[in-house]
Protein backbone atom coordinates (compact mmCIF):
# COMPACT_ATOMS: atom_id res chain seq x y z
CA UNK A 1 0.00 0.00 0.00
CA UNK A 2 2.81 2.62 1.04
CA UNK A 3 4.09 1.84 -2.85
CA UNK A 4 0.67 3.41 -4.13
CA UNK A 5 1.46 7.11 -2.42
CA UNK A 6 3.20 10.03 -3.95
CA UNK A 7 4.06 11.15 -0.08
CA UNK A 8 3.06 10.87 3.46
CA UNK A 9 2.19 14.47 4.27
CA UNK A 10 1.33 13.28 7.91
CA UNK A 11 2.88 10.66 10.18
CA UNK A 12 1.10 8.86 13.05
CA UNK A 13 3.39 11.01 15.19
CA UNK A 14 2.15 14.35 13.65
CA UNK A 15 -1.46 13.23 13.75
CA UNK A 16 -1.22 11.80 17.33
CA UNK A 17 0.29 15.05 18.75
CA UNK A 18 -2.46 17.47 16.95
CA UNK A 19 -5.24 14.74 18.14
CA UNK A 20 -4.34 15.61 21.88
CA UNK A 21 -4.16 19.25 20.60
CA UNK A 22 -8.04 19.07 19.70
CA UNK A 23 -8.83 16.88 22.33
CA UNK A 24 -7.78 19.55 25.05
CA UNK A 25 -9.12 22.23 23.29
CA UNK A 26 -13.08 20.43 23.18
CA UNK A 27 -12.70 19.23 26.38
CA UNK A 28 -12.44 22.70 27.93
CA UNK A 29 -15.08 23.94 25.55
CA UNK A 30 -17.63 21.54 26.01
CA UNK A 31 -16.86 21.07 29.91
CA UNK A 32 -20.32 21.18 31.98
CA UNK A 33 -22.12 20.85 28.40
CA UNK A 34 -24.84 18.10 27.40
CA UNK A 35 -23.19 17.57 23.95
CA UNK A 36 -23.08 14.51 21.37
CA UNK A 37 -20.27 14.18 19.21
CA UNK A 38 -21.32 13.10 15.80
CA UNK A 39 -18.92 10.53 14.05
CA UNK A 40 -19.44 10.61 10.32
CA UNK A 41 -18.80 7.61 8.69
CA UNK A 42 -16.41 5.89 7.86
CA UNK A 43 -13.45 7.83 7.26
CA UNK A 44 -13.35 9.33 10.45
CA UNK A 45 -13.93 6.76 12.66
CA UNK A 46 -9.97 6.38 13.55
CA UNK A 47 -9.87 10.35 14.63
CA UNK A 48 -13.07 10.43 16.19
CA UNK A 49 -12.09 7.42 17.95
CA UNK A 50 -8.48 8.69 19.01
CA UNK A 51 -10.18 12.44 20.04
CA UNK A 52 -12.14 10.48 22.43
CA UNK A 53 -9.76 8.68 24.32
CA UNK A 54 -7.85 12.00 24.51
CA UNK A 55 -10.85 13.84 25.83
CA UNK A 56 -11.14 14.10 29.89
CA UNK A 57 -14.83 15.22 29.90
CA UNK A 58 -17.72 12.75 29.22
CA UNK A 59 -18.91 12.44 26.00
CA UNK A 60 -22.32 10.83 24.01
CA UNK A 61 -21.34 9.28 20.92
CA UNK A 62 -23.32 8.71 18.36
CA UNK A 63 -22.91 8.13 14.26
CA UNK A 64 -23.98 8.95 10.61
CA UNK A 65 -22.90 8.16 7.55
CA UNK A 66 -23.22 10.49 5.17
CA UNK A 67 -21.70 11.32 1.84
CA UNK A 68 -21.65 13.53 -1.57
CA UNK A 69 -19.24 11.85 -3.11
CA UNK A 70 -20.55 7.56 -3.75
CA UNK A 71 -17.38 5.88 -4.79
CA UNK A 72 -16.34 9.11 -6.72
CA UNK A 73 -13.14 11.79 -6.09
CA UNK A 74 -15.92 14.41 -6.89
CA UNK A 75 -18.75 15.83 -5.36
CA UNK A 76 -22.29 14.38 -6.86
CA UNK A 77 -23.93 17.98 -5.15
CA UNK A 78 -26.28 15.15 -3.24
CA UNK A 79 -26.31 14.15 0.05
CA UNK A 80 -27.59 10.54 0.89
CA UNK A 81 -27.43 9.38 4.93
CA UNK A 82 -26.66 6.19 4.76
CA UNK A 83 -26.72 5.54 8.45
CA UNK A 84 -28.83 8.11 10.31
CA UNK A 85 -28.71 8.71 14.62
CA UNK A 86 -30.28 6.89 16.84
CA UNK A 87 -30.54 9.65 19.26
CA UNK A 88 -32.45 12.66 20.11
CA UNK A 89 -30.93 16.04 19.51
CA UNK A 90 -33.23 18.90 20.59
CA UNK A 91 -31.50 21.51 22.27
CA UNK A 92 -27.78 19.43 22.79
CA UNK A 93 -24.50 20.37 21.57
CA UNK A 94 -23.78 19.08 18.67
CA UNK A 95 -19.91 18.47 17.95
CA UNK A 96 -19.24 16.97 13.99
CA UNK A 97 -16.23 15.06 13.39
CA UNK A 98 -15.26 14.71 9.59
CA UNK A 99 -12.07 13.21 8.57
CA UNK A 100 -11.92 15.92 5.62
CA UNK A 101 -13.80 18.78 4.21
CA UNK A 102 -13.54 19.25 0.66
CA UNK A 103 -16.51 21.41 -1.22
CA UNK A 104 -18.36 21.58 2.03
CA UNK A 105 -21.21 20.35 0.56
CA UNK A 106 -21.95 17.19 2.44
CA UNK A 107 -21.34 19.17 5.91
CA UNK A 108 -23.35 22.28 4.74
CA UNK A 109 -26.48 20.24 3.96
CA UNK A 110 -25.48 17.90 7.17
CA UNK A 111 -25.68 21.13 9.48
CA UNK A 112 -29.13 22.47 8.38
CA UNK A 113 -30.49 19.03 8.33
CA UNK A 114 -29.37 18.42 12.07
CA UNK A 115 -30.62 22.32 12.80
CA UNK A 116 -34.04 21.63 11.40
CA UNK A 117 -33.77 18.29 13.97
CA UNK A 118 -33.57 20.67 16.66
CA UNK A 119 -30.00 20.95 17.58
CA UNK A 120 -29.14 23.72 20.25
CA UNK A 121 -25.76 24.29 18.56
CA UNK A 122 -23.15 22.92 15.68
CA UNK A 123 -19.69 23.08 15.81
CA UNK A 124 -17.26 20.90 13.01
CA UNK A 125 -14.11 19.29 13.74
CA UNK A 126 -12.05 18.19 10.94
CA UNK A 127 -8.78 16.37 10.64
CA UNK A 128 -8.28 17.67 7.12
CA UNK A 129 -9.51 20.79 5.39
CA UNK A 130 -9.03 21.45 1.30
CA UNK A 131 -9.43 25.10 1.09
CA UNK A 132 -8.89 25.29 -2.29
CA UNK A 133 -11.98 22.93 -3.26
CA UNK A 134 -14.40 24.99 -0.78
CA UNK A 135 -17.58 25.38 -3.16
CA UNK A 136 -20.20 26.30 0.03
CA UNK A 137 -18.12 28.07 2.69
CA UNK A 138 -17.87 26.51 5.79
CA UNK A 139 -16.62 27.25 9.66
CA UNK A 140 -14.00 24.51 10.73
CA UNK A 141 -14.12 25.36 14.86
CA UNK A 142 -11.87 22.81 15.63
CA UNK A 143 -9.21 22.21 12.23
CA UNK A 144 -6.17 19.70 12.31
CA UNK A 145 -4.58 20.35 9.13
CA UNK A 146 -4.83 22.14 5.41
CA UNK A 147 -3.82 20.56 2.58
CA UNK A 148 -3.08 21.09 -0.92
CA UNK A 149 -5.80 20.39 -3.84
CA UNK A 150 -4.31 16.32 -3.69
CA UNK A 151 -6.22 13.18 -2.96
CA UNK A 152 -5.29 11.71 0.26
CA UNK A 153 -5.91 8.34 2.12
CA UNK A 154 -4.69 6.86 5.38
CA UNK A 155 -6.11 7.26 8.87
CA UNK A 156 -9.71 6.41 7.96
CA UNK A 157 -9.68 7.76 4.93
CA UNK A 158 -9.82 5.29 2.15
CA UNK A 159 -10.13 5.03 -1.91
CA UNK A 160 -12.28 2.38 -3.10
CA UNK A 161 -12.25 1.40 0.23
CA UNK A 162 -8.73 0.88 1.35
CA UNK A 163 -5.61 2.53 2.60
CA UNK A 164 -8.10 3.20 5.93
CA UNK A 165 -5.84 1.53 7.79
CA UNK A 166 -2.49 3.00 7.45
CA UNK A 167 -1.66 4.51 10.59
CA UNK A 168 -0.56 8.01 8.48
CA UNK A 169 -2.04 10.26 5.86
CA UNK A 170 -0.60 10.27 2.65
CA UNK A 171 -1.34 11.54 -1.14
CA UNK A 172 -2.21 9.23 -3.31
CA UNK A 173 -0.61 8.45 -6.46
CA UNK A 174 -2.96 9.66 -9.32
CA UNK A 175 -2.47 6.68 -11.62
CA UNK A 176 -4.39 4.32 -8.97
CA UNK A 177 -7.53 6.73 -9.02
CA UNK A 178 -7.83 7.60 -13.05
CA UNK A 179 -7.76 5.44 -15.51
Amino acid sequence: MKNDLKEIIFTADEINAKVRELAKKISKDYENLDFVLITILKGSFIFASDLVRNMDISTNINFMEASSYGNGTTTSGELKIKHDLDIDIRGKHVLIVEDIIDSGITLSKLKNILYERGAGTIKICSLLNKPSRRQIEIEIDYLGFNIPDEFVVGYGMDYAEKYRNLPYVGILKPEIYTF
